[in-house]
């Protein structure tokens, strides 16, 4: 290791490669390749799975043969048609990046890919005085295209649990993710471990997936159907057909009865306290995350401490990251670690084990998830919704019914003259055609990087299709100003609700100030209609309102005003879900220069356009790093005049002449003009002639294709 430069230790985690950069080190340095490989394949040899372990494709007998390290192998979930994946460094997820508080990270991203380019985005992290290395393609770099090597700087300034992922179309979905930690610079308080959950198919991927959400989805000529949420709400047309707990997981025929595969095993010693530090890098579903026979303590959220709170489980959504830390207390055995989907019309699950040194290995545990009675009932964090039904005997504790564990952040306060609100409703507005939209504008990627020339845009939203009660194309912006306090009202509304929305910001950990519901039934938990607290105006008929200009129902809470606000120990997040049918009140300090996507973090929606930047503090932009590759469509805006065709365009391709003022194209206009004009003639006089004979030398030559009444000649021929 050098003094001041530590190129990461390299450990084995749950087999895949860890780097873990000097806890001294001012400097980390390591780096991702990005690559195609194919799962259940060792090497060059195909596997299948049983009793947990892998077996070559011609293995008869697996009592009398070796098992395939499992390591060596990206299973996912067991089926044995190889699916084709994106990965970091060959590995599913990519290898957990570990650094320390305020080290400089250098990451050389190199694209192994043969058709694809690839950007990586270093979710939740801040990028303050980075704005360059937020791996947004054309808003903050150009793509890495194939063969080509993009090295990320910045600081990693906040502990916390972060991720890295693709920001590329379907990448993230294909398994391009990774797990980033930011540590103190002190002694661990206890041992850790990093969990990844996700869900997957493995009949098609996720370019394929997106296809038939935007095209239709059939199956047996039968129209697919979406799954529905425990509230009657309903997710988007992916077909989920398991779930991955770091890249392992296993396929059910039905509720009993699976195909064997290998799952994560995380080791504990009895006794001893474990921080789990669990990513949600799925494309779409929320998870229901509980350990068998453990209570779970949160701790954590999208890297920020909080007061501790126990539960029996919390729910996860796409982005979002929680921590918690169980005590092994219980027998030595082997435990099931639960995922499971909101969906109560399928079974998506996800299982790891939790096995603590001294069992037999190779026992699958019995262990059950906890029963909740009426007499004992559960409680889970972080529900997008008020209610369970009244059957499940279980408590919601919503995201802003917990306390930031610092008496210090208080949320940015309102001064006069230096406050902005804002209502951004993220819902599916239209008659004839629902796109995905934040205010009715669907995000249209410009075609250079914006963040070097912000006022650059393709599209502006000023069109006349924008409004009330319409929806448009554009790359739609909000800009902000330098040192504003800014209050977002992230909603759902309208009558484009009807699915939760993870929605991330880039360049910011907001504050939490407030959740509010939709009306729901308090016995079945399903929806009833939205929130009255917001006014979508557009209209008489709340319910068919497209929510584009909403406001506060009651006027007395604009700046700020707005009653049961947490100012002192809000939660911090950048991900946050939004319920359909409410809204979460966010605030930023507007203190870090650049520019911002805002976006769902359920990939279908983001890709098809429920999406917006935040140039924020424009004139503080830092500029571009030297070297910074430049990108852009050609011509790089609306197309242009031939530059042949008139003196104005050649204006620009002929030097000036700095006596009179023209250039050698206006003197070159002048004297040439009727000799230019003399020549078109001539040549427009030849073509005439020509033709009349080609034309009458053809009648002569050979039959006519059609008769005088149009109809084909059969006498023709070529």
């Amino acid at each position: 290791m050098l003094r001041s430069v530590s190129i990461c230790a390299v450990f084995l985690i749950h087999g895949a490669i860890s780097y873990e950069c000097e806890k001294s080190a001012e400097t980390c340095e390591t780096s991702l390749l990005i690559s195609h490989r194919l799962t259940m394949m060792h090497k060059k040899v195909a596997v299948y799975s049983a009793e947990g372990r892998l077996y070559k494709y011609d293995v008869t007998n697996i009592n009398e043969s070796n098992s395939i390290p499992i390591n060596d192998v990206i299973t996912a979930d067991g089926w044995e048609d190889s699916r084709l994946v994106v990965v970091a460094n060959g590995t599913l997820p990519g290898p957990p990046i570990i650094v320390y508080e305020n080290q400089t990270i250098i990451v050389h991203v190199t694209n192994h890919l043969k058709s694809e380019e690839v950007t990586i985005h270093w979710h939740g992290i801040t990028q303050k005085g980075s704005p360059y290395m937020d791996g947004v393609p054309f808003l903050t770099q150009c793509p890495i295209s194939p063969g080509q090597t993009f090295v990320y700087r910045f600081v990693a300034s906040l502990k916390g649990t972060y991720w890295y992922h693709s920001h590329v179309g379907a990448q993230r979905a294909k398994g391009l993710i990774g797990a980033l930690i930011v540590r103190e610079r002190t002694s661990l308080e206890m041992k850790e471990h990093i969990m990844t959950i996700q869900e997957w198919n493995h009949d098609f991927d996720a370019d394929l997936e997106d296809a038939k959400m935007v095209f239709g989805f059939y199956e047996n000529r039968k129209k697919f159907q979406s799954s529905q949420s425990l509230d009657g709400q309903f997710f988007s047309n992916i077909k989920a057909q398991s779930g991955l707990i770091n890249g392992r997981g296993r396929y059910y025929t039905d509720e009993n009865s699976h195909n064997e595969a290998p799952l994560e095993v995380f080791t504990v010693e009895q006794g001893q306290q474990y921080r789990f530090r669990v990513i949600a890098a799925g494309q779409l579903f929320p998870w229901s995350i509980s350990v068998d026979n453990h209570p779970l303590t949160i701790i954590a959220t999208d890297g920020f401490d909080i007061e501790p709170q126990i539960a029996d489980a919390f729910i996860i959504n796409a982005g979002e990251r929680y921590d918690f830390v169980i005590t092994a207390n219980q027998t030595v055995d082997n435990y099931y670690i639960r995922a499971k989907t909101l969906e109560i019309n399928r079974n998506t699950t996800a299982e790891a084990i939790l096995h603590y040194h001294g069992a037999n290995q190779n026992v699958q545990p019995t262990s059950v998830p906890r029963q909740c009675t009426a007499d004992d009932r559960c409680v889970v964090i972080n529900c997008f919704f008020p209610y369970y039904p009244e059957e499940y005997f279980t408590d919601c504790l919503p995201i802003d019914g917990l306390k930031l564990k610092s008496d210090t952040d208080p949320a940015p306060p309102v001064h006069q003259g230096k406050f902005k609100e804002y209502f951004l409703n993220f819902a599916f507005p239209g008659i004839k055609s629902f796109p995905s939209t934040i205010n009715g504008r669907r995000f249209v990627f410009p075609t250079k990087n914006v963040l070097a020339d912000p006022d650059y845009a393709n599209f502006p939203c000023e069109e006349a299709d924008c409004g009330e009660q319409k929806h448009c194309f554009c790359t739609h912006s909000l800009s902000i100003n330098h040192g504003d306090t800014v209050q977002m009202i992230f909603l759902n509304m309208g009558q484009g609700t009807g699915w939760a929305h993870p929605v991330h910001m880039h360049g910011h950990t907001f504050y939490v100030l407030k959740m509010g519901y939709a009306n729901h039934n308090n016995r079945t938990g399903l929806k009833l209609e939205g929130n009255s607290d917001i006014d979508c105006r557009g209209g008489t008929d709340r319910a068919n309102s497209w929510c584009n200009n909403a406001t506060w129902s009651n006027p007395a809470w604009a700046n700020g005003n707005v009653p049961g606000l947490e100012l002192l120990k809000p939660v911090r997040k950048d991900t946050i879900i939004v319920p359909s049918g409410g809204y979460v009140i966010t605030r930023i300090k507007a203190d870090n220069p650049g520019v911002w996507f805002l976006h769902c973090h359920i990939e279908l929606h983001a890709n098809d356009g429920m999406a917006m930047l935040i140039n924020e503090s424009f004139p503080h932009h830092p500029s571009p790093p030297t070297g910074l590759p430049n990108c852009h469509s050609y011509p790089d805006n609306e197309p242009q005049p031939s530059t042949a065709t008139t003196p104005s365009s050649m204006t620009s391709i002929f030097p000036i002449n700095q006596e009179t003022g023209t250039t050698d194209a206006d003197f070159y206009t002048k004297q040439n003009f009727w000799i230019v004009v003399g020549t078109l003639c001539g040549v427009i006089f030849l073509q005439l002639c020509i033709v009349v004979y080609s034309c009458s030398d053809s009648s002569r030559k050979r039959a006519s294709k059609y008769d005088m009444n149009g109809k084909s000649n059969p006498n023709f021929s070529y």
